[in-house]
């Protein structure tokens, strides 16, 4: 494999895998804080606690969680390759890893701007006989949009950079699995360092990029500006 496929065609497929999964967290994410914001119940933090796990938990272990879930082996594993679909050891596969490992950096950062948002102003919206529905598009969602938007860049820097359950999952097979942090490993074990050097040099600026564009986003205070 020359340089330019060593390093271009990681990168592609580094940026569809955090592509997709930061679609993915962006729904389920925003749906899941929403929930936890509006919520009313003692076991709204260990909930909260049990989405977070992802976060503080060791990658290769959620590796492992997902090849059991995942595999061939497990009642799930075995329908999903009755139905044709196979997720071990496929880009779908990194995707769901990435996926995972980034949730709760949507979720948190989501329910941070949800609870900020003042109540009143959903309460006025329920009396003028908006829907709930209605109340989280039109109300809720606009005033959080600055904190979710900033969960979604630090979320996509992390699928981005996602080495150890993608690895478990999806293996390393050149042009099918091997993302970025993946391609880098490889690359330091077969001492190619110009090839490594790139990757690094590649995903420390898109993760910077992406953190500092967030750290603008990320609001302290959501101010409201009635006009």
């Amino acid at each position: 494999m020359n340089f330019a496929t060593g390093v271009w065609v990681p990168l592609l497929l580094s940026l569809k895998v955090a592509g997709w999964a930061t679609l993915i967290n962006l729904l389920l994410g925003t749906a899941a804080a929403y929930a936890l914001a509006r919520w009313r119940s003692p076991l709204r933090e260990l909930a909260d606690a049990i989405l977070t796990l992802p976060l503080v938990l060791p990658p290769t272990v959620l590796g492992y969680y997902l090849l059991v879930l995942l595999g061939r082996r497990s009642p799930f594993g075995h329908w999903l390759n009755g139905i044709g679909i196979q997720l071990v050891f496929t880009w779908q596969g990194a995707v769901i890893a990435s996926s995972v490992v980034a949730f709760p950096l949507v979720m948190k950062a989501a329910r941070a701007a949800f609870e900020q948002v003042d109540a009143q102003l959903e309460d006025a919206a329920r009396v003028l006989g908006v829907s709930e529905t209605g109340i989280f598009f039109r109300v809720s969602l606009p005033l959080a949009r600055r904190g979710i938007t900033a969960g979604v860049l630090l979320a996509f820097a992390r699928a981005l950079g996602e080495f150890g359950a993608t690895l478990m999952i999806a293996g390393s097979l050149p042009g099918r699995t091997q993302t970025l942090s993946v391609a880098i490993y490889e690359a330091v074990q077969a001492g190619d360092d110009v090839t490594a050097t790139t990757l690094v040099l590649i995903t420390s600026a898109t993760c910077i990029a992406a953190l500092l564009i967030a750290s603008r986003l990320m609001p302290g205070k959501i101010r409201l500006r009635l006009r």
